[in-house]
């Protein structure tokens, strides 16, 4: 991995106050970026910005999987669900930080897509992620319930079954909007959720039965 690239990212984000925790620091640091996406698109895997991966759907910016995973408060041994695994670096990124005693599930609904994230996924020897092929709407109830939720995709709102997946105390991250989307965190305590906008965002299409 084309270190000084990575640690030049890395190094402004921090500097704008976007990634404040150690371990989002590290785990964007270590995971290969470059890995994740198709061969003509490597040489630009280190600017921060969303990059095509093909069928339509995109690698989110770095900046933004930074985010996220501030946003979602992770720590070691936590339980997470990805919907929408797209090119994998996300759910590696979110692996590294929850560790060895987490675990990752993350759904794709895009064949081709699955099944080449599924190989570097797992040539990159992340071993706590299981990567699904399904309609991630309906979430993944074999692994729930879950710690932490977050959605790759903007949607017209967040599918019921991913709060009923989440586990009290869990947090759920997902855009929601069409043309004009929010960022939006979701918590759930004692039953109730817990709703707050976050921040202005730009998403693919959440497609699916409880999607667009």
């Amino acid at each position: 991995m084309p270190l000084n690239e990575i640690v030049g990212v890395v190094g402004n984000l921090i500097s704008k106050g976007y990634i404040k925790k150690q371990s989002v620091i590290d785990a964007l640091m270590s995971v290969p970026r470059h890995k994740f996406l198709p061969k003509n698109m490597e040489e630009y895997a280190y600017i921060d910005s969303p990059l095509g991966i093909g069928c339509g759907q995109t690698i989110s910016a770095i900046h933004m999987v930074g985010i996220m995973c501030e946003e979602l408060d992770l720590n070691m041994g936590q339980n997470v669900l990805e919907v929408g695994t797209g090119s994998g670096y996300q759910a590696a990124v979110v692996s590294k930080i929850v560790g060895e005693s987490g675990k990752v599930t993350t759904v794709e609904r895009i064949p081709e897509l699955f099944e080449k994230s599924k190989q570097v996924l797992s040539e990159l020897g992340y071993e706590n992620v299981e990567a699904v092929l399904g309609d991630g709407t309906l979430g993944y109830l074999e692994n729930s319930p879950y710690d932490r939720i977050y959605v790759t995709a903007s949607g017209p709102n967040v599918p019921k079954a991913l709060f009923e997946q989440l586990n009290d105390g869990g947090i759920i991250l997902a855009p929601v909007g069409s043309h004009f989307q929010t960022l939006m965190r979701y918590k759930k305590t004692n039953g109730k959720i817990y709703e707050e906008k976050l921040l202005e965002v730009a998403f693919v299409p959440l497609i699916g039965e409880n999607g667009f």
